[in-house]
């Protein structure tokens, strides 16, 4: 994916030697009103997804997963704070409560369950290591055009999976290639399978089915559930498919999606600040966005960062933009050989669609250096709207890629 300051050397370093690198803060988009039946629990946790946080309050309290309401998901490898609820439980079971590395810092009650989406952003403090003092100065110019201009809204690799190929199952799938989709989920070996993993990943490859499915490790439940239906459906992929889990069926048409939405942003990128005749502009205060009509009279508003162009979550009521962007999204659906018409409800998932800014406003950004016990190190410290990616700050800081 191609920088925004492309003509500005990166500094390089690493990011999260240790967990008190990587802190992110949830942004509530309200504070709880101190009534209500559904208790609001504030936590810290360490090296900890929010699944497994949601699990452990779940098991806590004697309520399933489902019961627990959140925001948004958090990275794993950090130290986050974020607002749970559950309803109709007594808060005093979580006062003393051991929850490994997770702790409760707040309790609150609020009259509704938490959704997805119910913040307003999130606050980063990252610290950058292995750089030299030589390099604040560039980070700090860095910052500052990512200030003024915006910060590309790429989707982070996080989105497409520990293996990177998320996107191309979701893709597979679209297209109907289903035996193609369970492939990359069950075998294609590759350099960083070791273990039970590769093993099984190989017996797959080489159609020793019976002896894969034993061979997966128990934390790839979902890998083994899959490889047993394909065992019971004699090879069918398409009617295995079944077994795989709704959620994860979602991600994966997702993540297709999300490739698609970086591939048009990567071709407007060194321009994204910048309004087109036929764009759908989207308004920052609101999320509402509009057809723009006449660009030039748009393009203050723009610069104000008041409104930014979109692009395509593709999906069958996505609204479509027309001009040079409508012809920008259709090359890439074109190169990628797909259709508007193949995102269609596909296994009982429907694809929507939605538009999503090309740029995010950096907030609260700020540059410092200091030494610990670990050396020199520059920390980053900024906020940004939900859905977007920290990654995509610290990407164009270090240039890494």
């Amino acid at each position: 994916l191609p920088y925004l300051t492309a003509d500005l050397s990166g500094i390089g370093g690493s990011i999260k030697q240790r967990s008190e690198d990587f802190v992110v803060e949830e942004i509530p988009l309200y504070e709880p009103s101190g009534e209500g039946t559904h208790v609001y629990l504030r936590i810290e946790k360490r090296n900890l997804s929010t699944p497994e946080a949601v699990r452990r309050i779940a098991r806590a309290a004697g309520r399933q997963p489902r019961d627990v309401g959140y925001a948004g998901l958090k990275d794993a490898a950090a130290v986050t704070r974020q607002t749970l609820s559950i309803e109709h439980v007594d808060p005093e079971i979580f006062r003393d409560v051991d929850l490994g590395h997770l702790k409760i810092v707040a309790i609150d009650r609020h009259k509704n369950k938490l959704k997805p989406g119910h913040l307003k952003g999130n606050r980063f403090a990252l610290k950058l290591r292995d750089v030299s003092p030589e390099h604040v100065d560039r980070a700090r110019e860095i910052v500052g055009i990512m200030a003024r201009r915006g910060v590309p809204n790429y989707y982070g690799p996080q989105r497409f999976g520990a293996r990177g190929d998320n996107g191309l199952i979701g893709r597979s799938v679209i297209v109907g290639d289903f035996e193609r989709a369970v492939a990359l989920i069950l075998g294609r070996a590759g350099p960083g399978d070791t273990g039970a993993e590769l093993l099984a990943r190989q017996l797959f490859d080489k159609g020793e089915l019976d002896e894969a499915v034993n061979a997966w490790p128990a934390n790839c439940r979902d890998e083994q559930r899959l490889c047993g239906a394909v065992i019971r459906a004699n090879g069918d992929c398409r009617k295995a498919w079944r077994a795989v889990d709704r959620t994860l069926r979602r991600l994966y048409l997702s993540a297709c999606q999300s490739e698609l939405f970086n591939m048009v942003l990567a071709r407007r990128v060194h321009a994204f600040d910048a309004i087109e005749c036929g764009d759908l502009a989207f308004k920052h205060t609101n999320g509402a966005c509009f057809r723009v009509e006449d660009a030039a009279a748009e393009q203050p508003r723009c610069h104000a960062f008041e409104i930014s162009p979109t692009g395509p979550i593709f999906g069958k009521r996505m609204t479509q933009p027309t001009g040079e962007p409508e012809s920008i999204e259709s090359d890439v659906l074109t190169g990628e050989g797909l259709d508007i018409a193949q995102f269609t409800p596909v296994g009982g998932i429907k694809l929507d669609g939605a538009r999503r800014p090309l740029r995010v406003p950096l907030e609260d950004p700020g540059v410092e250096d200091d030494t610990d016990d670990l050396g020199f190190y520059i920390e980053l410290r900024f906020a940004l709207p939900p859905g977007s990616y920290a990654t995509a700050v610290t990407r164009e800081i270090c240039k890494n890629d």
